[in-house]
């Protein structure tokens, strides 16, 4: 492995763009750490203090630390994320943006403008409503979180906020287009990571002070470990379609008969449907928490990690963006029809109609079996450690993006060593991403 790690700098492009994302990545955690201005950071530490374990726990964990001290980058990626989700949706209902989407790099290209657009929106909605909800909120003494109220403080933070999240946007699209790895995906993955020391030392000085006993802290790191394995072991299952070609003219050439497979992966929607889940989920409860309005506190009670309501919704929303995501990733249709027009089939199914209702049969079982899984690895270690009242939200759906994301980007690496006969990272393995 400390072979192949040596192999990255010998090969020119791919040492530009390792070193182009971990720039990138170091950019992104400096912004992490430039607060907001007209806040007194002292007694917003002491809010957040109370909101481990919550929804906002959890999305300071996706900004890497960033919202619990209100820094220029507070909200993170996750308006992005959210953008993204209703123009997908709206691919699918409004017949305009279907058309974009079917128009090749030029479609592609307008839907992410658009995306953009949508971000800045979104951002400026709730960053004037945590910006209100600020100027409402006290710390352990009394004292304002913001000293000097009013229209200016809002626009100072709506404007700070909203421009550190279109920075983001634009870190993340440099890092998929110049770096290594989806930037997006290394940004979350990023967040999350940055989090991992302080937990580690929180849970260790509870350890000490005997809050946490270390048979509890032994069994949650079980649960980690078995957590990581079962990631590891589905990400990498495929369900591998035969296919035979026959033998055919080609111009000149006469083709052999071929056998070769279609790999369709148990997972096919990859870590997107948890975030999409999650960024859908902490929109609503994150601006419910900065509004001092009795039934909306009591409604936000309800979508803490943990709360069973916030589980079935959570578990409601995975579901439906695993079909969502995978119908929009793979269309049976296609597959059939190439298939068939390169002289393929699937033995015992007729090319063509057959082929593709065979493909969307399995695919419909897989994705069932894949949300299934998705769901049962997000929320049940972070039952189990709500229970134990750790001091960090570090559940399932952490460890499920931090691996997937570290899969893809070790597997594209791997590829660029490959491609240019170095060894990979194992003798004798090849590591498979979810793509």
């Amino acid at each position: 492995m400390f072979e192949a790690l040596q192999n990255i700098f010998k090969i020119p492009e791919l040492k530009k763009r390792v070193m182009f994302s971990l720039g990138m990545l170091f950019v992104y955690r400096v912004g992490c750490h430039i607060p907001t201005p007209g806040i007194d950071g002292v007694a917003l530490s002491h809010f957040f203090k109370q909101a481990q374990g919550t929804l906002l726990g959890m999305f300071d964990m996706f900004s890497g630390g960033a919202l619990e001290k209100l820094t220029v980058f507070a909200l993170g990626i996750m308006p992005y994320i959210s953008s993204s989700i209703i123009f997908q949706l709206l691919t699918v209902v409004v017949p305009a943006i279907e058309k974009l989407s079917k128009e090749g790099e030029t479609g592609r290209k307008k839907i992410i403008q658009y995306t953009r657009y949508g971000t800045v929106v979104l951002s400026v909605v709730q960053a004037l409503g945590i910006s209100i909800g600020l100027e409402a909120m006290r710390g352990p003494a009394g004292e304002l979180v913001v000293p000097n109220p009013g229209w200016s403080f809002r626009l100072l933070t709506v404007i700070t906020l909203t421009a550190g999240t279109a920075f983001i946007m634009w870190l993340g699209e440099q890092m998929s287009e110049r770096g290594i790895g989806n930037g997006i995906s290394l940004i979350i993955f990023a967040g999350i990571v940055a989090r991992i020391p302080s937990a580690i030392g929180n849970t260790f000085k509870l350890l000490k002070t005997g809050q946490l006993s270390l048979f509890v802290l032994l069994f949650v790191f079980a649960i980690m470990f078995l957590v990581i394995a079962g990631i590891v072991f589905v990400e990498r299952g495929q369900r591998r379609i035969p296919i035979h070609y026959a033998k055919r003219v080609v111009g000149l050439q006469t083709m052999a008969a071929q056998s070769s497979h279609l790999p369709l992966k148990v997972n096919m929607a990859g870590v997107i449907p948890p975030i999409f889940a999650s960024s859908i989920i902490m929109f609503p409860a994150t601006i419910a928490n900065f509004i001092d309005v009795p039934w909306v506190k009591a409604a936000s009670k309800y979508l803490m990690p943990g709360n069973w309501v916030y589980n079935i919704i959570f578990v409601a929303f995975i579901v439906f963006f695993c079909y969502f995501y995978t119908a929009v990733t793979f269309n049976p249709i296609d597959v059939a029809e190439n298939i068939k027009r390169h002289g393929g089939y699937i033995p015992g199914v007729r090319p063509g109609q057959e082929t593709s209702a065979y493909l969307d049969n399995v695919l419909t079982k897989l994705t069932f079996a894949g949300s299934i899984y998705i769901s049962v690895i997000c929320v049940l270690p972070s039952i189990l450690i709500g229970k134990f009242n750790l001091p960090f939200y570090f559940g399932g759906t952490a460890l499920l993006i931090a691996i997937g994301v570290g899969m893809d980007t070790v597997a594209q690496v791997e590829s660029h060593l490959i491609t240019r006969s170095y060894e990979g990272f194992m003798k004798g393995v090849k590591i498979k991403g979810r793509s």
